[in-house]
C-alpha cells in the first residue's frame, strides 16, 4: 500500500520550497530558486534507488528505473514540472491539513476572512470524508505540479520496494518553467529515450486528456499623441480610447469567463496605458486548428481596419504561436491512452476523458516526437489562494502510475 503519511510528508516538503517562475527572465530556469528544489529531487531520486539520475545546466532532471522483466517492453516515461505559476505568490507556503472533510466551509485565514466554500467551489463535495491539503489563504499551494512530482517519486519508490510488480524500463523527467510555457523547450527527447510518456499534471481524480488548446500570444501596441489638453482639439490622439475600440471589436462572449468545453476565446490578460501609448497582451486559444487560425486573422483584420480608419498605423500587433493540440500526435498511438484508461478502471477510478482547456508540457513534447497524454494529479483551483488537493487523489494517481507500468509490461506492446 502507498503510505498516506509518506505522501503528505513528501508533498509538503516540496510545496514549502518557493519555485515561482518568471516570464520576464531569459534564463533557464527562469529563477535561481528553482534549483533549490531541483537539487533536492536529484538527491531523492538517487536515495530511492533510481539509476542514471542526471540534471543538466538548465535544471532538467532525468532518471531511470530499470526493467525487471526478461522480455522486451516499450520504455515509458512520467513527467512533471517543479516550478509554480507567477500568477500568485508561492513564497512562504503554509499548508493546512483538513482531516475527514465534513463538506462545510473551510476557514483558510480567519484574520483576513478567507474562506474555501463548497457554495462557490462545489467540487469540494466530491471529497467529503477525505483528507484535504489547503493553503492558508495568502499563497498558492503548488499542487500544480508538485502533486505530480510527489506521485511519480512515490510510485518509483514503491516499484523499487516491490519487485514482484513487473515493469519495463521507466524514465522519469522533471522540468522547470512549465508555467511560463517553456517547460519542454529544452527537454532532450532523444536523451530521455522513451517510446511514450505521461505528464502527471491534471486536476480532478480520473482526468485523462490527450487534447489541448492550440495557443498563440498577441502583443498589441497602440500609438497616440500627447499635447496639452487645453489645446488638444484636432491634435491629441488618446491611445487608450483606440485600445478600447480594439477591445470592443472582439466578441465579449468569446472570453474565458464565458466559454467552456471546446469553445475557444480571446483573453486580454494585461493592459497598461497613457495617452501616448497603450500596450495590451492577449492569449488566443482554440481546440480546432481552423478556428484557431481564424481567431488570429480576426485580430489582424481589426488592426488593419482601425489603422485604415485613422489613415495611419496607430496599432501594431505581433502574434506568435505557442503550442498546438497534441491530439494530432496522440491519435495514431491511441493504445497509450487505452492503457491509462484501463489502469484507472482496474483501480476503480472512473476515467474522465476530456480536452484540456490549457496546455501542458505534453503538448509540446508530443510535437517533439514524444507522445504524451496528461493524467490527473488531483489538485483543484490552481494558481491561487483557494488551491487544494485531496491526499486520497494523490495516492490514487500514484497507484495509476504503477498500474500503467504493470499493464505495459503485461501487454508486451511492440
Amino acid at each position: 500500500m502507498i503510505s498516506k503519511e509518506d505522501i503528505i510528508k513528501r508533498f509538503i516538503s516540496y510545496v514549502t520550497v518557493d519555485t515561482e517562475s518568471d516570464p520576464e527572465s531569459d534564463t533557464t530556469p527562469s529563477t535561481a530558486k528553482q534549483w533549490d528544489l531541483a537539487n533536492v529531487l536529484v538527491d531523492e531520486l538517487k536515495a530511492i534507488g533510481l539509476h542514471d539520475v542526471t540534471i543538466d545546466e538548465n535544471a532538467y532532471i532525468m532518471a531511470t528505473l530499470p526493467s525487471n522483466v526478461a522480455h522486451e517492453v516499450p520504455v515509458i516515461g512520467f513527467i512533471s514540472h517543479f516550478d509554480t505559476t507567477p500568477d500568485f505568490t508561492g513564497a512562504n507556503v503554509k499548508p493546512q491539513i483538513i482531516e475527514n472533510y465534513d463538506g462545510k466551509d473551510i476557514v483558510l485565514n480567519a484574520a483576513e476572512g478567507i474562506i474555501l466554500s463548497p457554495d462557490y467551489f462545489d467540487d469540494l463535495l466530491l471529497y467529503k470524508g477525505q483528507t484535504l491539503i489547503t493553503t492558508d489563504g495568502t499563497t498558492l499551494l503548488g499542487a500544480d505540479d508538485k502533486a505530480g512530482i510527489t506521485e511519480i517519486v512515490s510510485a518509483m519508490e514503491y516499484l523499487v520496494a516491490n519487485p514482484q510488480i513487473k515493469h519495463g524500463t521507466i524514465r522519469v523527467g522533471f522540468t522547470p518553467d512549465e508555467e511560463i510555457g517553456r517547460g519542454a523547450h529544452k527537454f532532450d527527447v532523444e536523451k530521455f529515450g522513451a517510446d511514450w510518456a505521461y505528464t502527471m499534471d491534471g486536476s480532478q481524480i480520473g482526468e485523462l486528456e490527450y487534447e489541448n488548446f492550440n495557443a498563440a500570444g498577441a502583443k498589441v501596441r497602440v500609438k497616440g499623441k500627447i499635447v496639452h489638453p487645453g489645446y488638444a482639439k484636432g491634435k491629441m490622439v488618446n491611445s487608450m480610447y483606440i485600445a478600447t475600440e480594439f477591445i470592443n471589436s472582439l466578441s465579449r462572449m468569446e472570453t474565458p469567463e464565458h466559454t467552456e468545453g471546446y469553445e475557444g476565446f480571446f483573453h486580454l490578460y494585461s493592459i497598461s496605458g497613457e495617452v501616448e501609448e497603450t500596450k495590451m497582451e492577449y492569449i488566443i486559444r482554440d481546440h480546432d486548428h481552423g478556428h484557431f487560425e481564424a481567431r488570429k486573422e480576426v485580430m489582424q483584420k481589426i488592426t488593419n481596419e482601425i489603422n485604415a480608419q485613422y489613415g495611419r498605423e496607430v496599432i501594431e500587433i505581433e502574434i506568435k504561436d505557442q503550442y498546438y493540440n497534441m491530439k494530432e500526435k496522440v491519435e495514431p498511438v491511441m493504445h497509450i491512452v487505452d492503457i491509462a484508461e484501463e489502469a484507472m478502471k482496474q483501480l476503480d477510478i472512473k476515467p474522465l476523458i476530456k480536452a484540456i482547456r490549457g496546455g501542458t508540457d505534453g503538448s509540446q513534447l508530443s510535437y517533439k516526437g514524444l507522445p504524451c497524454p496528461n493524467i490527473f494529479a488531483g489538485g483543484h483551483n490552481f494558481h491561487g489562494r483557494y488551491e487544494y488537493v485531496p491526499v486520497e487523489s494523490m495516492i490514487k494517481a500514484t497507484e495509476v502510475i504503477c498500474k500503467i507500468a504493470e499493464l505495459t509490461a503485461e501487454k508486451k506492446i511492440g
